[in-house]
């Protein structure tokens, strides 16, 4: 099992932006210094779900903060940036780094950004195939040159890496799958998704040719308490704040209803779908979901609470369990 950390950047309410993005700096080097395998960083604009605009931007800075972590995207939005540079952006982090970044890409959503960053509805429901084509021929080629959607003349291409960076592919939907095991490229799949949701994702893809070693990226949550119960007290006098500012302020470019689940009841769910409880429990929770699943690199978002000391503690018990050997719980652990 290979495991990592799924940083939001969420504001919980009475907290700043600055408040947000330092805990998640924190935990970030925390993983590193605790030997974790990755650290992947969210993209959201105009919301307090997350802080990060600009996620090239802020795993830039953390390859700079860390030493042997990798660090990845999860996801820079292919809908509202331009291949081009964000390949460019990418093979100077691969370079500066020593090949420790990661770009993980999307879709995005149907939000504010398309109309912000003058993309369209067409270019996010029709534009992502052509989009990650031409991000993939500018990330390993010496030149590139546009074509019918992005139309340029050949260019060459600075810096060159010694191996290009990795691509990982944010599938929500069986064309997306298609789409990534058509290009052979590795799947993140979100927490919002159960294990057994993951494994016909997994299944569907090396059903459509994907390679059978591709190191696809399971991203769930985790928070670790004494006990289950005070764990889940924990997540539910917390989360639902969030959910509540940050659900609220996805706003639809076409004027439609935003996401309608409700902060309670979603952040219960949460609960209930992953390893949220004491050390045994999370433990169980995280075989389970590389079992499941068949995913075996595993990303937490240990922030659930906006508590910096309650995700060291996580974080804690996440790098026991990736050094040590699967055991009955995670007790001496956390």
């Amino acid at each position: 099992m290979k495991l990592g950390v799924f940083l939001l950047a969420a504001r919980f309410p009475g907290q700043s932006d600055i408040d947000a993005l330092k805990r998640t700096v924190d935990v970030a080097v925390a993983a590193d210094q605790a030997g974790l395998s990755s650290a992947w960083v969210a993209e959201h604009h105009f919301m307090p779900y997350g802080t990060c605009p600009d996620a090239t931007t802020l795993a830039a800075h953390l390859l700079g903060r860390t030493t042997r972590i990798d660090v990845g995207t999860a996801v820079s939005v292919l809908s509202t940036a331009h291949p081009v540079a964000l390949a460019e952006r990418a093979r100077l982090l691969s370079v500066v780094s020593d090949n420790r970044f990661r770009l993980g890409v999307g879709r995005g959503g149907p939000w504010m950004d398309l109309e912000v960053f003058g993309s369209s509805l067409e270019r996010y429901q029709h534009g992502m195939p052509a989009a990650l084509d031409l991000l993939l021929r500018a990330l390993h080629d010496p030149t590139v040159e546009g074509d019918a959607d992005y139309p340029f003349r050949s260019v060459p291409l600075v810096p060159t890496p010694l191996t290009p960076p990795s691509v990982h592919v944010a599938c929500t939907s069986h064309a997306t799958v298609e789409l990534a095991a058509a290009r052979g490229l590795p799947m993140l799949l979100g927490m919002h998704m159960s294990n057994e949701q993951k494994r016909t994702f997994v299944d569907h893809y090396r059903a459509q040719g994907g390679p059978t070693d591709a190191e696809h990226v399971s991203a769930i949550a985790v928070h670790v308490a004494d006990t289950r119960e005070e764990a889940v007290a924990q997540v539910m006098a917390t989360a639902p704040g969030w959910l509540t500012d940050g659900l609220a302020a996805y706003i639809r470019v076409d004027g439609g209803p935003g996401p309608d689940r409700d902060p309670v009841a979603y952040a219960r769910h949460l609960c209930d779908l992953h390893p949220v409880g004491d050390p045994a429990h999370c433990a169980r929770g995280l075989r389970e979901a590389v079992t499941t699943s068949g995913i075996d690199h595993v990303i937490a978002m240990v922030e659930l609470t906006g508590s910096p000391d309650h995700a060291l503690r996580t974080i804690g018990a996440l790098a026991a369990a990736q050094a040590t050997p699967p055991g009955p719980d995670l007790g001496k652990l956390a």
